[in-house]
Order: structure tokens, then sequence, then C-alpha cells
């Protein structure tokens, strides 16, 4: 089976135009047995995204669309290629109420998910670690030093995994070590594997897939994929399944990175809600 399992659509507002055939069309192409849609849920509604342009995630008035096209491609394309409906949930530090009412309501349309962080929490301001390396830059002073930002990520990381967010709470991780993105321009002193190794016992706890993502190969200040080589060994010595992600924000990026992870290891697929 080949599959990928984290791919972006024309609903992302910080993505490109491309449509959802042109996105399809391309996977038919690179010979995919099944992929999964998992735009990015809608913040919750009182949530202040925090990014200069507020496009984190999906407009909650755009989603009942988005939900009804893939439907519908699904049938279209039934014969030549599983289509999975899905999204990726933000973890939010102080909203997990609002993410279960959120998943109650959606989960039951949907095939497959995603539950990642993308936003850390300092007092009572938000930040997005990933958005730019001039915003991570400015993060330092203010959470003290890169460890504490990178210790910040993953104790949220753990608490998303232990969170209680309802029946339809995602089943799979999303790039574990976004944290690194910039890691060529703010190189870490620690390694925190004690912390992953951690992370990685609390997935295998909760039986959570792991999503071996590739969008971090071609970062340029990141050159490896979410997650590195060592943490996806220790994964599989815990049974936690991997799932190929390429999180392509455009149709031609739909194989980024995909040679890099197949050579290496074998993925399962995903696993419905």
């Amino acid at each position: 089976m080949k599959v990928d399992g984290h791919i972006h659509t024309p609903y992302c507002p910080h993505g490109s135009s491309d449509t959802f055939e042109e996105y399809i069309t391309r996977a038919i192409e690179l010979n995919y047995d099944e992929i999964s849609f998992t735009e990015h849920a809608p913040l919750p509604p009182n949530f202040i995204d925090p990014t200069p342009d507020k496009d984190s995630g999906m407009d909650y008035s755009r989603l009942e669309n988005y939900l009804s096209d893939l439907k519908q491609l699904q049938i279209k394309y039934q014969q030549d290629l599983k289509i999975n409906i899905g999204l990726e949930v933000d973890f939010i530090e102080g909203y997990e109420r609002e993410t279960e009412l959120f998943l109650n309501e959606y989960g039951p349309y949907l095939d497959d998910s995603i539950l990642s962080v993308h936003f850390l929490k300092k007092e009572d301001n938000y930040y997005c670690v990933d958005f730019s390396a001039d915003m991570f830059k400015t993060m330092i002073p203010i959470f003290s030093s890169i460890e504490v930002i990178y210790e910040t990520y993953y104790d949220l990381l753990k608490k998303s995994i232990q969170a209680e967010l309802g029946r339809y709470k995602p089943k799979r991780i999303g790039h574990i070590t976004l944290v690194h993105k910039f890691q060529k321009l703010f190189p870490c002193s620690r390694d925190f594997s004690q912390e992953i190794n951690s992370i990685l016992r609390e997935m295998a706890n909760y039986k959570l897939q792991l999503d071996y993502n590739s969008a971090g190969v071609v970062k340029p200040y990141c050159e490896e994929p979410y997650p590195p080589e060592w943490i996806v060994k220790e994964a599989i010595k815990q049974k936690i399944p991997l799932v190929y992600g390429s999180d392509a924000h455009s149709a031609k990026d739909l194989e980024q990175g995909y040679g890099f992870v197949y050579a290496k290891y074998f993925l399962t697929s995903p696993t419905k809600l």
C-alpha cells in the first residue's frame, strides 16, 4: 500500500490554490492507493490566532463545503483511489473543552485525523512555533531560551496525548519534532531524548499512530523529517504504527521526501476514527 496520510487542500488559507482534483490526479499519477486530506481545522472561535495573517486554520464558514466536496470526490474516484476525509486538529492549552465539542460535532463525518501542536503558551499569550524563523527568534527571549521553547513544546505534546477529547479524538500525532524546524539557525543544546522516549511510551499506551512527516526534509533550516531516524527506530521498537505524511500544501509537493522515508521503513495506512 502506498499512502499519504497528511495532505492539505485549497481550503488551507496559507496554502496554494491547487484544486482537490489536482491533488487527486497527482496522487493517481504517483500510484498512491490511499490518501487523507487533513486540512487545518477551524481554530476555537474564542482563540486569537497569533500569526500575522490570522490564517492558521480553515474558516468555520467553509467547513461544511469542505466536507461536502470531499464526500463527492470519494464517490467520483472510488475506483481509482481511496480518499479519506480528515482534519488536522490543533491541541491548544486552555482550549481542550472547545476542541472536544468541535470533535463531537464533526468527528462523525471524518475518516481520519491528526492531532498537532503548533501554538505554545507563555503567560497569557500564544506563539506559533513553526510560523517563521523571525517569529521563533522573537520567542527565545520571551521563553528565556531555546531549550525552554523545546521543553514547553514537548510538555504540551505529552499533554495532547493524555488529554480527554472524547471518542473522536484523533488517533495520530502530527510531526512530533516540529519544534526542530529552525534547528540549523537556532541550535538547541539539549537532545530531549528522555522526554521524547516518554512521549513515545505514552503514544504506545494510548495506541496512537505517528505521523512520519517528510516536510522537514525540504525545510532549509531543518533538513530532516519530523521525526528523525532515531525516534522512528524507537517508535518501531514500541510497535507504534507509522503513517507517511507529505504535509503537502500544493499538488507538486505530494511526494516531497517520500523516497527518503520509504527507503528506510515500512509504513501503515491511516486508521479510521
